[in-house]
């Protein structure tokens, strides 16, 4: 059985229209039309953000890897070096350390190691030519034959003090005292007071006392038979466990002088290099601050494009209207072209200041290191810059009347 056709009734009421909704695959195809139509001013606002977003994730990236750089650092030359330096007493004279401090310092339990320096009163010249009065700013110390290991230091060229030379006129000169003194290899000579010297080593630089880089070490008994040294040690060198650095810090003092331990000072060599890396902090913040500054100059940008696109775009806008398109389809479109222009800027400044960091990290020998929470934050806030920005020429694109935006001029 066929059913009849039916027609509708003419007389009856006109079929209700419904709004067809975009899909978001439409929404960023006419975001994208927007953008492609004006390439140059696209490029100019998006390289704003990209400026503001490469500059928060290089900052942070670089500050990054500093740290872990110097976190390894540390890791590798040790936190639970302690040293012990002779200060002055409440009349304002010098305090020596007893000659057996070094041993005082070994009976404490938990200590591993224990070695000394000791300040010897000498002038030090490249030759016995050179005036007395011109000392290249190196100051000569006597050092025990152990203090390498305490200090995880190394000898860039010939050798350390040893069993054999320590009684001799030898020295081992400093990373940074040689190159004052002129000395580019061992067995060279230098005159320290009077006496000629041969230098048998050279240091690398002793990241955690680097006074020791500005001076020329001599063994003990030498010290104490060519330069008339009293054999008091001025700074003791001392390494326990990690989770007994606390507790051997404690009683260094009252170890070493005991009855006048407010005349010595305890140091914990690694707590310096921990605090330049808290005040690193400052400059990381005042750099992060420019980085916003510079964010938000792009997001102004990003708001004068999108409001130059209205006026520019009346007509268009009002076809659109006029055909159908809905306020809210109008300000779907043009929040869309923000947001899209905004995370063009963001992404190309997330790869830009990843390279940064890459590059200056490689370039100081550091380990890269971007957190990946920068990368989200920086992107996260060019959206928000995006709809900030491009809010208010939605809202008013979306408000313009089709008569009066197609017979705009």
């Amino acid at each position: 059985m066929t059913l009849p056709n039916r027609r509708p009734d003419p007389a009856g009421p006109p079929p209700r229209l419904r709004s067809s909704r975009l899909s978001p695959r439409d929404v960023l195809g006419l975001g994208a039309v927007g953008l492609r139509a004006r390439r140059a001013r696209v490029v100019l606002s998006a390289l704003g953000i990209a400026l503001g977003i490469a500059t928060m994730v290089a900052v942070v990236g670089l500050s990054q890897s500093s740290k872990s750089d110097l976190m390894a650092r540390l890791d590798r030359l040790g936190t639970n070096l302690l040293t012990v330096e002779a200060g002055k007493d409440a009349q304002g004279q010098e305090v020596k350390l007893p000659k057996s401090a070094v041993a005082m310092v070994e009976r404490i339990g938990p200590v591993q190691h224990a070695t000394a320096t000791a300040n010897v009163d000498a002038r030090i010249r490249r030759s016995d030519v050179v005036p007395e009065e011109r000392t290249a700013g190196v100051t000569a110390q006597a050092a025990r034959t152990d203090l390498l290991t305490a200090l995880n230091a190394q000898v860039a060229e010939g050798t350390w003090l040893n069993s054999a030379n320590e009684h001799l006129p030898v020295t081992v000169l400093g990373s940074i005292a040689a190159q004052r003194l002129g000395v580019t290899e061992p067995g060279e000579m230098i005159t320290i007071n009077d006496e000629h010297v041969v230098v048998v080593g050279i240091l690398r630089p002793v990241e955690l006392v680097p006074t020791l880089d500005r001076v020329a070490l001599v063994g003990f008994p030498a010290a104490e038979t060519y330069f008339r040294f009293d054999g008091h040690p001025s700074m003791i060198f001392e390494r326990s466990p990690d989770a007994t650095v606390e507790s051997v810090r404690a009683v260094l003092a009252r170890t070493v002088s005991p009855g006048a331990e407010g005349s010595v000072k305890v140091s914990r060599p690694s707590d310096a290099l921990a605090a330049k890396a808290a005040t690193d902090k400052g400059l990381t913040t005042l750099m992060l601050g420019l980085g916003a500054v510079a964010l938000l100059v792009g997001g102004v940008g990003v708001a004068n494009t999108m409001v130059v696109s209205v006026l520019e775009r009346r007509q268009e806008i009002g076809l659109r209207r006029a055909i159908g398109a809905t306020k809210g389809a109008i300000r779907l479109q043009f929040l869309t072209e923000s947001l899209l222009l905004s995370a063009l800027g963001g992404a190309t400044g997330a790869v830009l200041g990843a390279a940064a960091t890459a590059g200056f990290a490689f370039a100081q020998g550091w380990t890269a290191v971007v957190p990946p929470w920068s990368l989200a934050v920086g992107f996260a806030a060019t959206l928000v810059i995006g709809v900030l920005a491009g809010l208010y020429p939605a809202v008013r694109a979306s408000r313009l009347h089709p008569t009066v935006a197609l017979n705009a001029t």
